[in-house]
């Protein structure tokens, strides 16, 4: 699936986004407009990182606090939603450190689950592609890959949930994590990897 692809808006959703001058203007119709448009992503990205749902909504709430806020810190250099969801995750972070993750996987652990190469550069055996459009296909399926995805290292977790779940273009995933798109990609391949290999018991293909 391209980027061009996943860039179609929803019917509707132009029509939800507000006007950036009105929202850094400090609108309150434009940042109502903002919260309608964007809380339902933002919360299941924030989601990733903290304990249970009333936490996830008091970030998220603290996350759009902070984004009205501080709107005149705010360049225009990525688009306004992108600096939200950098607000949004750095919150997420620093509550889900306050609190251990049950099941994380250490970084030695997300290691073993690549795979083996040959003195060529090459996969020693057959590699899978991991394809996150069609693990999604039923509610058991949907279930089995979040909860693989919630075992992921932290930076990790993040790529492949911006990136596959929430469908965001590599670029805008890029600006959020304040990283290259090359690295978004590699970070993207090797999480995709450590996901086949942890799903590879319930899924053939």
């Amino acid at each position: 699936m391209t980027d061009t692809k996943r860039r179609q808006p929803r019917p509707g959703q132009d029509k939800l986004q507000p006007d950036l001058d009105k929202l850094l203007a400090g609108d309150p119709e434009a940042f109502a407009l903002l919260v309608k448009a964007e809380s339902e992503r933002l919360f299941r990205v924030i989601r990733r990182f903290v304990s249970d749902d009333d936490e996830a909504r008091s970030v998220m709430q603290e996350t759009f606090l902070q984004a009205f806020e501080r709107r005149h810190t705010f360049r225009r250099e990525s688009k306004f939603t992108t600096w939200l969801y950098a607000i949004g995750i750095n919150l997420a972070r620093g509550v889900a450190r306050k609190s251990a993750r049950v099941s994380t996987l250490t970084e030695a652990d997300f290691e073993r689950l690549q795979p083996d190469f040959a003195s060529n550069g090459m996969p020693s055996g057959a590699v899978k592609s991991w394809n996150p459009a069609r693990m999604l296909e039923s509610r058991e399926r949907t279930a089995l890959v979040h909860g693989a995805i919630d075992r992921l290292p932290e930076d990790y977790r993040l790529v492949v949930t911006l990136r596959d779940i929430e469908e965001l273009p590599t670029a805008d995933v890029a600006k959020v994590l304040q990283i290259s798109e090359g690295a978004v990609r590699v970070r993207l391949h090797r999480a995709r990897q450590a996901l086949r290999a942890l799903l590879s018991e319930h899924f053939s293909g």
